[in-house]
């Protein structure tokens, strides 16, 4: 037999279906592998309305049409089980019916808002059992629609509704994807099959708490919103502001007793007083705000975004999680770009925190997962082209000595050249390479942390200290700077024994100095509006790029 007539057997077998994984099976014929689709006939009349269904899609489908291939593989599926329903049974009377096993993913499609799903989504008229009646195309169609339903809640539960990308362009999340004919075998061999589906949900622990929070605006203990402190004059210790009676429920902070006076109710007291001084420092202190007491404006849009009190921005960020990887790494970096913050996390434990300066809203820190490879101390910066040509090259032309005075340099075929000698009123500065040479001027500081990757960011020190200081942190062209970047040096090296942030530091010096890391460390470049800390506490940040709003746009379309 040749190779090519052995590619494909078409078989029969009886073959009991739950031993069966797929409709094809790999065998060897004269010594050459070939694939075998096994075809088990029907045994009951259930199952051969249903093959008599799926075989008309099957076989009445156009070999180019978009819906062959999904007809082919129900119709293997299907066939490997002798065509017995995973999801219809019949009755001594005849009567069909959805299966037990089918009632129990029903009672998981009408809960789908607890995990932030819409029902009708997976609850289609399609699934009208009455309607199919004993029509043998309806029962198959029937059969095959609670199939896509079941695997539809599937994918959504493992990997969300969304393409990352519908909501930036520059988030470059790995897109996950289930293995439907497996996870129908698994619903198949299963009398759980809504819990199958319940378990492809993000196991992480702030998951599943904004998952309970979603629940209690179901169970009715959410009644009311959070309490809104209106915009006003910077407010500091000591002085009155009628705004201060809403601070202290805000901050739950009693107020202070006031005696009556000759029978008349004691007026409120809009004094800034040290019992709530105390409860804003805290406040500040929680978010990684600067921790000065002083009631801003970054401490009022914090306090006024500081409670989760909507299902939209739970299940928005609950979309989100559903994005990331199904293990970040025992030990592995965790950005936060809403919340300006970073932290090296060690088996779920915070193991170092800092703060950290992001993009811009129109240069903004993009979405995505990698590994930390290499430590660079006396970076090069490298000019990103649009950086070149949007900023550098104006100068240029009003200042031909402007790389001088920035301690930058032009290269041309990878030499170095006199970038005074060329006019700029008519050269096109991207067909050069220009970058800044290592010092304290440099953009990048003294060190920067690489995981190639398409966007050219990485994390970095930097020379512009100040801007730490400051609530809105998101200033830079893309890349993540990191406040105290020798500190997090050595937090990153705990598992490199051979190198250490001292040893980093004695490489200071005018030349570029690499160090490959022997571990890699897994980083997250997240997106989270909503962070759930250990007790339950949902902390609120900015929508620094608007992401988090389109993400309910989309999900509410």
């Amino acid at each position: 037999m040749n190779r090519r007539k052995a590619a494909l057997l078409i078989g029969t077998a009886f073959i009991a279906p739950a031993t069966l994984a797929s409709g094809q099976e790999v065998v060897k014929v004269a010594g050459v592998e070939a694939t075998r689709v096994v075809i088990a006939p029907p045994r009951t009349e259930l199952a051969r309305l249903i093959r008599a269904g799926l075989s008309a899609a099957y076989h009445g489908t156009p070999k180019d049409a978009p819906g062959y291939e999904q007809a082919q593989k129900l119709y293997f599926f299907y066939g490997a089980r002798g065509f017995e329903p995973l999801w219809l049974s019949e009755d001594e009377s005849g009567t069909i019916r959805f299966s037990d096993n089918a009632s129990k993913v029903i009672a998981l499609f009408e809960k789908a808002t607890f995990e932030g799903f819409r029902p009708s989504d997976y609850l289609t008229p399609a699934l009208d059992i009455a309607a199919a009646g004993t029509d043998p195309a309806r029962l198959a169609a029937l059969e095959t629609a609670f199939s896509a339903a079941a695997t539809l809640y599937g994918q959504h539960a493992y990997a969300g509704r969304l393409k990352p990308t519908d909501v930036s362009s520059v988030w470059t999340i790995t897109p996950k994807r289930i293995d439907e004919a497996d996870l129908l075998i698994r619903l198949a061999e299963s009398d759980t099959p809504d819990q199958i589906l319940r378990d492809l949900s993000p196991k992480h622990r702030e998951f599943v708490r904004l998952r309970e929070a979603l629940a209690r605006f179901y169970d009715g203990s959410v009644v009311d919103e959070a309490v809104k402190i209106p915009e006003g004059p910077l407010l500091k210790p000591g002085m009155r502001d009628e705004r201060v009676t809403l601070l202290r429920q805000r901050l739950d902070v009693p107020e202070p007793d006031i005696p009556e006076t000759a029978g008349t109710a004691a007026a409120p007291d809009f004094t800034y007083d040290e019992p709530l001084v105390a409860a804003v420092r805290a406040f500040q202190e929680g978010l990684g705000l600067t921790v000065d007491g002083v009631i801003g404006p970054a401490t009022v849009a914090a306090l006024n975004g500081g409670t989760a009190t909507t299902r939209e921005d739970i299940v928005a960020n609950m979309e989100r999680w559903r994005w990331e990887p199904d293990a970040f790494g025992d030990f592995h970096v965790f950005v936060n770009i809403p919340e300006f913050r970073l932290a090296i996390i060690n088996r779920d434990q915070v193991h170092y925190t800092t703060r950290v300066v992001v993009g811009t809203p129109k240069h903004q820190t993009p979405v995505f997962s990698d590994m930390i490879r290499h430590i660079v101390v006396n970076p090069y910066w490298n000019v990103p082209a649009s950086i070149a040509r949007n900023e550098i090259a104006p100068k240029l032309a009003a200042n031909p000595y402007y790389l001088d005075s920035q301690n930058m340099e032009m290269l041309y075929g990878g030499q170095v050249i006199n970038a005074a000698a060329i006019d700029w009123r008519s050269t096109n500065v991207n067909r050069f390479h220009i970058r800044q040479r290592p010092g304290p001027s440099n953009a990048l500081g003294a060190v920067k942390f690489l995981f190639p990757n398409q966007h050219d960011v990485y994390l970095h020190d930097t020379p512009s200290k100040s801007l730490f200081a400051r609530s809105f942190r998101a200033y830079s062209h893309g890349c993540v700077r990191v406040e105290n970047p020798m500190q997090f040096a050595d937090a990153l090296l705990a598992n490199e024994p051979e190198m250490s942030a001292a040893r980093l530091e004695a490489m200071y010096g005018p030349n570029e100095r690499w160090v490959n890391l022997k571990t890699r460390v897994p980083v997250h470049l997240s997106y989270f509006t909503l962070r759930v800390d250990a007790d339950g506490t949902i902390r609120s940040y900015g929508d620094v790029y608007g992401a988090n709003k389109r993400v309910i746009e989309l999900l509410e379309a």
